[in-house]
């Protein structure tokens, strides 16, 4: 019997140091052996988001016994781990730099190869750890960093239908939290909040919902927020603007994803209706449950990523890596890091406010 690949993966693109030990049934289904991730909530708090500085000072403090947990957690032998994925991008720089480097030195003193992997690609592919997917399918990627429709045609080849032109999902959840009076990461309590306010009591604008495609704007929403936010009387004024926040999220989302199945089938030509929800935010259930809804009025199968394996997490970097050793396609030593690193090489870059459609 061959021996299946066990892949060691690494990922610090943000504020998780994570490392994961994976490899795959004789049917080629993954099995995450061992998943660990160190938040770093507690470093970045006071200062209501990301300090990049400290990330990596955080990162380079815990990635060895991090690295070393995962090993022992996956009851594997280090001269079991056949090669070593780490995160390139994109991501912070100082971030991405401490996993890229500690994933190289690994690679180089155990003599196995290494692979760079693309953080968009290993959120991609994230449902693959507990779903069977085929090629192709629609991506919605939502998360702190980044928000996308993407093609995915296999491995290694994406189209990119729609993106942000401005910030990201999870980042206008956390500002708009933090505007509310809400420690770093807020994002997650807007929907807790959410479920005490009036969705219809704040009018929010909607950017760029009747044009672009699908793409996506959600800075207007936050500037407007903000105005809102300065005339907060009581504890009810906060419910009713997560609320309201939730609720235009979701109407965003809804027309915006119908646009993406249209764009979707005009690129396949395909009977296969797949739509695949990844990223931090897909663990939030309302915007969960619209898009199941939505899914059954277009005969979609929807297919989450587990909600362990929505936020930044190494188990989705070693399944990338799986997938390229079983193709062979490795990496050289001096692979750069690259805090911009597109799925889609011949998307246009979108970004700010100056954009025309």
């Amino acid at each position: 019997m061959n021996k299946k690949p066990i892949i060691l993966g690494i990922e610090t693109s943000c504020d998780e140091t994570a490392a994961s030990i994976v490899t795959e049934t004789e049917q080629g289904i993954p099995i995450v052996l061992s998943n660990i991730i160190s938040s770093q909530v507690d470093v970045h708090k006071k200062f209501g988001g990301v300090v990049p500085e400290l990330a990596a000072r955080s990162h380079i403090e815990k990635i060895d016994w991090i690295v070393q947990k995962a090993i022992d957690d996956s009851k594997i032998q280090i001269e079991e781990i056949d090669a070593v994925a780490s995160t390139a991008g994109p991501g912070l720089v100082v971030c991405l730099s401490v996993g890229l480097s500690f994933g190289k030195s690994f690679a180089s003193i155990m003599n196995i190869p290494f692979i760079s992997v693309n953080h968009l690609e290993g959120h991609a592919l994230s449902p693959r750890l507990n779903s069977k997917l085929d090629y192709p399918y629609l991506l919605l990627l939502i998360s702190g960093g980044h928000s996308q429709y993407l093609s995915v045609q296999e491995i290694g080849n994406y189209r990119r239908l729609g993106t942000t032109i401005d910030d990201a999902l999870g980042e206008a959840f956390d500002k708009t939290a933090k505007l509310l009076g809400v420690e770093f990461p807020g994002g997650p309590q807007i929907e807790i909040m959410a479920d005490k306010g009036d969705p219809n009591k704040f009018a929010l604008p909607k950017p760029i919902f009747n044009k672009g495609g699908c793409n996506l704007s959600f800075a207007g929403l936050k500037t407007s927020i903000l105005k809102i936010s300065k005339n907060i009387k009581e504890e009810k004024d906060k419910f009713d603007i997560a609320a309201s926040f939730q609720k235009t999220i979701e109407d965003i989302l809804y027309k915006k994803t119908k646009i993406a199945f249209n764009e979707f089938e005009k690129v396949n030509r395909t009977q296969k209706k797949v739509f695949v929800i990844a990223g931090g935010v897909a663990a939030n259930k309302k915007i969960r449950s619209m898009l199941v809804k939505l899914c059954k009025e277009h005969k979609y199968k929807d297919i989450f990523a587990p909600v362990n394996f929505c936020g930044d997490n190494a188990a989705m970097i070693a399944l990338v890596g799986l997938e390229k050793f079983k193709m062979k396609q490795f990496n050289n030593l001096d692979f750069p890091a690259k805090p911009r690193w597109q799925l889609d090489n011949e998307a246009a870059y979108l970004k700010g406010a100056g954009v025309k459609f």
